[in-house]
């Protein structure tokens, strides 16, 4: 649906983040609606997974995941600046573990992806060294 490429968005380790903008407008585009709407649906829907986790403290999405707020305890932490351990209070935490479907789709999709990013790296390379045999998989496509 957001497309990462989009938006001057960098591939590989150089990637923006996704932005509440990035996803109106890859739903407005995709769905039909305009901006302005898919915006307002869009904060509903983050408002409504807030109020959620406020009263509820646990918000479970089908194939997606679970979002829980968890409680820290208080600890002693240490400044890293001057070694001097420092009271770090209780707080409270939003934890999310993705689905089994979502893991496994993007488990999927990023081996895809090193594939694909490891075949587009050796593509600029014509040299061949004589210790190279020949190669059992197809020369890949030219981007």
């Amino acid at each position: 649906m957001v497309d990462s490429n989009s938006d001057g968005m960098k591939s590989g380790d150089e990637r923006k983040s996704i932005t509440k903008k990035n996803i109106v407008k890859a739903i407005s585009s995709e769905i039909g609606l305009t901006q302005k709407v898919t915006k307002e649906i869009v904060e509903k829907v983050f408002s409504s997974i807030v109020d959620t986790l406020i009263t509820s403290k646990r918000l479970e999405l089908r194939n997606f995941g679970v979002f829980e707020v968890k409680k820290r305890a208080a600890r002693m932490g240490r400044n890293p600046k001057t070694s001097k351990e420092v009271p770090i209070p209780e707080k409270y935490v939003v934890t999310f573990k993705p689905g089994k479907e979502m893991e496994e789709r993007i488990q999927r999709l990023m081996k895809e992806q090193e594939l694909s990013d490891d075949t587009s790296t050796t593509d600029g390379d014509n040299s061949v060294s004589s210790q190279d045999g020949p190669s059992d998989s197809p020369p890949s496509p030219s981007l």
